[in-house]
């Protein structure tokens, strides 16, 4: 199942979580996000953990004030394979065995991979993915 079937959030969050300039880090508790869409990034940072394979809880002040999912969480929704990738992080990190997320070819670390896929697909209102906007294949509605 999809994993943005599985979590509740306003069309605004969604619009955001695909527009805005988000950079992420795996790490043991979960997902660095970062957006750098602020004049100073490292002010708008934060964790996303996952439970249940799914961005579950997000460290930022909307996540608590408001009913819903945050944009941070859906940023990393909409991004399976780095969804994919977390989840084995976490895997890893409770003993497992750290395992190639996904066999698609895309190497989360080669920043030219991303160009290979495309979450326009995933979305509504026929608005793009960030990737999309910024590579140029596809420009925001007015």
């Amino acid at each position: 199942m999809n994993p943005l079937e599985q979590l509740e959030f306003t069309t605004r969050v969604a619009k955001r979580a695909q527009y805005e300039a988000f950079e992420f880090a795996l790490t043991p508790k979960g997902v660095s996000v970062r957006n750098c869409s602020h004049a100073n990034p490292a002010d708008h940072e934060y964790l996303v953990t996952i439970s249940d394979g799914l961005p579950s809880a997000c460290t930022c002040p909307a996540d608590e004030r408001f009913d819903g999912a945050c944009k941070h969480r859906i940023a990393v929704a909409i991004r399976e394979p780095l969804l994919d990738a977390a989840r084995a992080e976490q895997m890893a990190a409770d003993g497992g065995t750290a395992t190639s997320p996904s066999d698609d070819g895309m190497d989360m670390t080669d920043p030219d991979a991303s160009d290979n896929t495309c979450d326009c697909s995933a979305l509504s209102d026929d608005f793009p993915c960030w990737e999309c906007v910024r590579t140029g294949r596809r420009s925001l509605p007015d």
